[in-house]
């Protein structure tokens, strides 16, 4: 073997050692509950109820969905929300879907970034599985900042970095310029249940 070949060998196997496996999760057993937490869009805004995206989400993974999402909440007051809620509904699963309302109201990525840090420490402590949402910041971009994926990468969640730029860039699925509709939440549902199924989750 020449030298050339060898050292493209060993660098090819490198660069296939370097790919991180996706991020995994444990089974949800029948009776486990997922608590949904989040603002206006794990609410449901620019829907009905039963339209919401935890709603249809529990009917594609037969596993019940708890709805904890505030319309306009920011996420200090997500982070005293949450243990409230973990207490209350002593999930098995977190689904975090938080920070639009930090970057609406200029309030700094870094207050945004350190309080969903805080979020998914204290549910890993309680042993909660977490898997993070990616919410996007207005703009042209109309994409997730980078920190969402620096706190999956720290703590090996489960990321959904796309779907809510998707449904937010499609006037289709938006009943206003921040919210989805009805068949907005219906694609968020659905990725998400993806999601989980990939994650091992379901």
């Amino acid at each position: 073997m020449s030298v050339a070949r060898f050292s493209f060998l060993v660098l090819a196997l490198l660069a296939a050692g370097c790919g991180e496996p996706p991020a995994k999760l444990s089974p949800l057993s029948g009776d486990a509950v997922v608590l949904a937490f989040g603002d206006s869009l794990t609410f449901g805004t620019g829907a009905a109820e039963e339209e919401s995206y935890p709603a249809q989400l529990e009917r594609l993974i037969g596993r019940r969905v708890v709805r904890a999402g505030i319309p306009g909440e920011v996420t200090a007051q997500a982070l005293e929300r949450l243990p409230a809620a973990l207490d209350e509904h002593a999930p098995r699963l977190l689904l975090l879907c938080i920070g639009g309302n930090d970057f609406l109201r200029r309030l700094g990525n870094g207050q945004a970034e350190a309080n969903v840090r805080a979020m998914v420490k204290l549910a890993r402590t309680r042993g909660v599985q977490v898997m993070l949402i990616g919410t996007p910041e207005p703009g042209l971009r109309i994409a997730p900042p980078q920190f969402y994926a620096g706190i999956a990468k720290e703590f090996g969640l489960p990321y959904e970095e796309a779907v809510m730029s998707e449904v937010l860039k499609d006037s289709s699925l938006k009943s206003d310029q921040i919210h989805p509709n009805a068949r907005g939440y219906r694609v968020i549902a659905e990725r998400l249940a993806a999601d989980l199924r990939k994650s091992g989750a379901i």
